[in-house]
């Protein structure tokens, strides 16, 4: 399917005159916009701005307050407990990480989760954010609405769940662990569906919990929640450790769900028990390296243990070893330069929303 090819800085500042035209501030708005183009910007437009209709509707329907305003409900010197108020999540989990890394920055540990939220984008912007004080290590996690089954169900129990963790290194990139514990976000069967693919056998069931690559049975099938969905880490059953996955995913839902008091598994949706939001939650972290080990010999060991892994014997056929984070970072800086590729579908979606909005689409 044909590409168009955009600047990066004139798709920011389109989707944050789309969220501001929705009665979002305009910090709040740069911050949601940020964060969705960071994600094209990185090769992962699962993420990106096709998502932007998902948060159009969610503020039209009521679903996400345009200008709600996270607040601290419990705080200590190294903790805090956020209500998010229904906001966008990306101010509300920009704001929690932010008070995350200012806590690490004066105690050596800072963990915030937050509740009341709703969907934040990618994991790995937030983890990356205590990158920028050089010191830190920083971690993020959010539950989300249930498309993943358990391990032998055949029902959509528990979210796709993501864990990042981002360590800063001295002449190597930075090590950015950024992965559902799904075997692939719900994102990647709307990325088939746009370009009219079957996806890969072992990504999800149907309704009878049996493998499936019929793309928009799958996605009907979790919209209409008939049975099926998107399979743990490791695929099915044991032999490939999808009970792995599992697990990861339920330790989650602890942290962002069950410990923030948040909605948690199947209950992560609208009008569940009654209530009208759907109460995603949150959970950061980060750490002060120089509490543990002196920072310029943790960097040096960092950048010898991935020197290490990139250089050890390539398999057959394979011509390189990468190292998280590190095609994510090869993308940002190649699009950069070029500009992000958006499918055509994803261009007719922003022209729409201009046309409801109001918002000149020039870009």
């Amino acid at each position: 399917m044909p590409e168009v090819v955009v600047n990066d800085e004139k798709l920011k500042n389109f989707t944050s005159q789309v969220f501001q035209k929705l009665g979002v501030s305009k910090e709040d708005a740069d911050i949601t916009a940020e964060i969705l183009v960071e994600s094209d910007l990185r090769g992962i437009p699962s993420h990106g701005v096709a998502r932007l209709l998902r948060y159009v509707n969610g503020i039209k329907n009521g679903l996400m307050i345009p200008d709600a305003k996270p607040e601290i409900e419990k705080e200590t010197p190294s903790t805090a407990a956020i209500n998010a108020n229904n906001s966008l999540g990306q101010p509300a989990g920009y704001f929690g990480m932010n008070l995350a890394t200012q806590k690490a920055k004066k105690t050596g540990l800072g963990f915030v989760t937050v509740h009341n939220s709703n969907h934040y984008g990618i994991a790995g912007y937030y983890s990356m954010m205590a990158l920028k004080e050089g010191n830190l290590i920083g971690i993020s996690m959010t539950n989300s609405a249930p498309l993943v089954v358990p391990t032998f169900s055949r029902d959509m129990m528990i979210g796709t769940n993501p864990i990042s963790i981002a360590t800063p290194c001295n002449k190597e990139r930075p090590f950015v662990l950024d992965m559902a514990t799904s075997v692939v976000p719900r994102g990647k069967f709307e990325v088939y569906e746009r370009l009219d693919k079957p996806v890969p056998l072992g990504w999800a069931v149907d309704e009878h919990g049996v493998p499936s690559t019929e793309t928009k049975r799958i996605i009907e099938n979790m919209a209409k929640t008939l049975g099926g969905g998107i399979l743990p880490l490791g695929g099915a059953g044991e032999l490939l450790s999808g009970h792995k996955g599992y697990g990861l995913s339920v330790m989650v839902d602890i942290l962002s769900g069950v410990l923030s008091g948040a909605k948690y598994g199947p209950n992560i949706k609208a009008n569940a028990g009654g209530e009208k939001y759907i109460n995603v939650g949150h959970f950061f972290g980060a750490i002060k390296i120089d509490n543990f080990i002196e920072l310029d010999r943790f960097k040096k060991t960092m950048d010898e243990m991935l020197q290490t892994l990139k250089n050890s014997n390539k398999a057959e056929g394979e011509k390189k070893i990468y190292i998280h984070g590190e095609k994510e970072f090869e993308k940002w800086e190649e699009y950069k330069k070029s500009g992000v590729p958006l499918q055509e579908k994803v261009v007719e979606s922003l022209k729409k929303i201009a046309e409801e909005t109001g918002v000149k689409y020039d870009l």
